[in-house]
């Protein structure tokens, strides 16, 4: 497994304390696979869970509903994006992802405790859908809040390799969750997991995000947030708003939404979507379907900071061009290799997908941060973000079931990633390269000038 780096003799425009950056570095990392750990989970137990919930339905009727349960996740996640978006630029980003991990902790653990229909009838249903609301608003200045803060601990040539580290952390927590319900599945059987056995993984999600959240305690306050915070202390001057905040920024707002959309249905689809469609295929074994993902998503982790290191050297547009003509290329010959059951075919078809998906993720995680200039960047980034996953990523799932199953083959997923990843592209062609350069530079140059109303002096 990839683990966050030793950051000694690095060249940047700015001095990096080596041990704080660690700290950071490592602080963010585990609370990203602390949250991925619960999708991979939930993910992994949706064909269990059914019975559990929904015991009198079809078979199919209970997939539905977990997939949008699973949906129901993103519902809140934007008004979590704002709440703690608008939170992070007013008192800080360290206190908010403390916050937010511990609430996605919280709602994991409660999960595991939930009764079943069998014993309070559709309140366990409804239960369910408000813990997973809860998950979505927390999550929604989880990653966001993680992405503002690594950026602006990490030093300037090197932004890329370092907030890498965040998607990697999200990847290999959800094929920690996928590996750890498989097991258990191969070991106590179907019917020992629809009994009790199914609680075990959100469970232990307790005592391992108390471990998350001590390391997360130990994290220092972002430089520049720190910064600005000074500047802040003795003047009038207001925090900007949600509102002032959308004024200011609405064009890098609608540049992350784009790219986010078209990068989070490709990573939903693999993570989210590909156990339930591989479950469902005639000739593979539903256990050996929830191995296969695995060992892609556990290169996908691997690869990422190297991704992220390259766009250091070669800039971050030539990745991201790479990763969107990929996937637009690539979807419908990865769901037709998918498609036909056969291990080694398979495979290849996740490869595929895989291979978009690191070069989206392993590049975004520093393109997006820097856009946003420091005194928005938390609730640009948290809005904008939070909006696009909620409309294009947590419901990637649910878009594609219906799709294949209103069209009636399997292939049409591949076209709407393919159509997603094509939008990406416009979004790609309008971005500035901002490889290298201080976020301090950056956030001068876009820091629009200020309102009377903004300011007042004494």
């Amino acid at each position: 497994m990839t683990t966050p780096p030793h950051p000694s003799a690095i060249s940047s425009h700015r001095d990096v304390d080596p041990v704080v950056l660690r700290r950071a570095v490592r602080g963010t990392f585990v609370g990203n696979l602390m949250e991925w750990y619960d999708v991979g989970v939930f993910g992994y137990l949706i064909a269990t869970m059914g019975p559990v919930f929904l015991p009198e339905a079809s078979p199919s009727a209970q997939v539905l509903f977990l997939l949008g349960a699973f949906a129901s996740t993103y519902v809140c996640r934007p008004l979590g994006g704002i709440f703690f978006g608008w939170l992070g630029d007013r008192i800080g980003r360290q206190k908010v992802l403390f916050i937010t991990l511990s609430l996605v902790v919280l709602a994991t653990f409660t999960i595991g405790l939930l009764p079943g229909y069998d014993t309070i009838g559709l309140a366990a249903v409804v239960l369910l859908i408000l813990l997973k609301v809860l998950q979505g608003f927390s999550a929604g200045g989880e990653l966001t809040g993680a992405l503002t803060f690594i950026a602006e601990h990490s030093p300037d040539r090197r932004r890329g390799f370092y907030c890498a580290f965040l998607d990697a952390g999200s990847f290999f927590g959800f094929a920690a969750g996928a590996t750890f319900v498989t097991m258990l599945q191969l070991t106590f059987g179907h019917q020992a997991m629809v009994d009790w056995v199914w609680r075990v993984p959100f469970l232990v999600a307790g005592p391992i995000g108390l471990v998350a959240i001590y390391m997360r305690l130990k994290v220092e306050e972002s430089p520049l947030f720190a910064e600005l915070h000074d500047q802040r202390t003795g003047q009038t001057t207001t925090p900007p708003t949600p509102l002032s905040t959308i004024r200011a920024n609405w064009r890098p707002m609608l540049q992350t939404a784009i790219l986010v959309a078209s990068a989070n249905t490709a990573g939903y689809a693999f993570t989210s979507y590909m156990p339930t469609y591989l479950s469902g295929l005639n000739n593979l074994d539903p256990l050996i379907s929830n191995l296969l993902g695995v060992p892609v998503l556990i290169l996908m982790a691997v690869a990422m900071p190297f991704v992220g290191k390259l766009s250091d050297r070669v800039g971050r547009k030539p990745l991201l061009w790479i990763g969107s003509v990929w996937t637009v290329v690539f979807s419908v010959p990865a769901f037709m290799l998918v498609n036909t059951g056969n291990v080694p075919l398979v495979v290849a078809g996740l490869v595929l997908i895989g291979i978009s998906v690191a070069l989206y993720m392993g590049s975004l995680a520093a393109t997006l941060p820097a856009l946003f200039p420091t005194e928005h960047r938390s609730s640009g980034l948290g809005m904008s973000y939070n909006i696009a996953v909620a409309v294009f990523g947590g419901t990637a799932p649910l878009i594609i079931e219906t799709i294949i199953r209103g069209t009636g083959t399997h292939i049409s997923a591949g076209f709407y990633l393919s159509a997603m990843a094509l939008v990406g592209l416009l979004a790609v062609r309008t971005l500035k390269e901002t490889a290298g350069q201080p976020l301090t530079r950056l956030a001068t140059a876009s820091r629009p000038a200020p309102q009377a109303s903004e300011l007042s002096t004494h």
